[in-house]
C-alpha cells in the first residue's frame, strides 16, 4: 500500500480479536515497520524498487526477529507505557507470534498490489500478484479499521 495507515486497520482488528494470543503492540508495529524501506527509498530519492527485501517473508522474517526481541528486552518499559490502555499479553510467545504473523500479513497485503514485490525471495515470482484488486484490498483495509474502532471502544469501555 502507499501509505502505511492503509495497514493500520488489518493490524488493529486482527491484533484486538487475537489480543488473547498476541502482544497487539508487537502486531501494530510489525504491521507497519517494514514500510520504512519504500519510506526510506523515497525519501532519500534513491533508484531502487520500493518494495525490496523487507517485503519478502526471508526479509520480514529476519526483521520479526529483530523486532521480537527488541519487544522482549524493553517488555517491562513498554508495559509501563500503556498507550493503548487496554491489557495486553506480553508473554514471549505472544510476542513472537505478533512480529511474524504481523509482518507476514502487511507482504500478503502488499504483494497482489506491487509487482516489484518478490515475497519468495531470492525468486522474483511473485505468485500473489493481482489475486485482488487495490479496491478490494483497499476496501478491506477501510472496513477492518472500522472494526478495529468498534472493538477497541467496547473493550476500553469494559477494560
Amino acid at each position: 500500500m502507499p501509505l502505511t495507515p492503509f495497514h493500520l486497520g488489518p493490524a488493529s482488528a486482527l491484533g484486538l480479536i487475537f489480543n488473547k494470543y498476541i502482544n497487539l503492540t508487537t502486531f501494530v508495529i510489525a504491521n507497519v515497520i517494514i514500510d520504512i524501506e519504500p519510506f526510506l527509498i523515497l525519501l532519500l530519492g534513491l533508484n531502487s524498487n520500493l518494495h525490496g527485501f523487507s517485503h519478502s517473508f526471508l526479509g520480514g522474517g529476519i526483521i520479526a526477529i529483530v523486532l521480537s526481541t527488541l519487544i522482549i528486552i524493553f517488555t517491562k518499559k513498554i508495559q509501563k507505557i500503556n498507550i493503548l490502555g487496554i491489557k495486553q499479553n506480553f508473554s514471549k510467545k505472544a510476542i513472537w507470534i505478533a512480529s511474524f504473523s504481523g509482518i507476514y500479513v502487511h507482504i500478503l497485503l502488499d504483494s497482489p498490489l506491487y509487482r516489484d514485490i518478490k515475497p519468495l525471495y531470492p525468486s522474483s515470482y511473485n505468485p500473489l500478484y493481482g489475486i485482488l484488486s487495490v479496491s478490494t484490498i483497499y476496501t478491506l483495509c477501510i472496513v477492518l479499521l472500522i472494526v478495529a474502532v468498534l472493538i477497541y471502544m467496547f473493550r476500553k469501555k469494559d477494560g
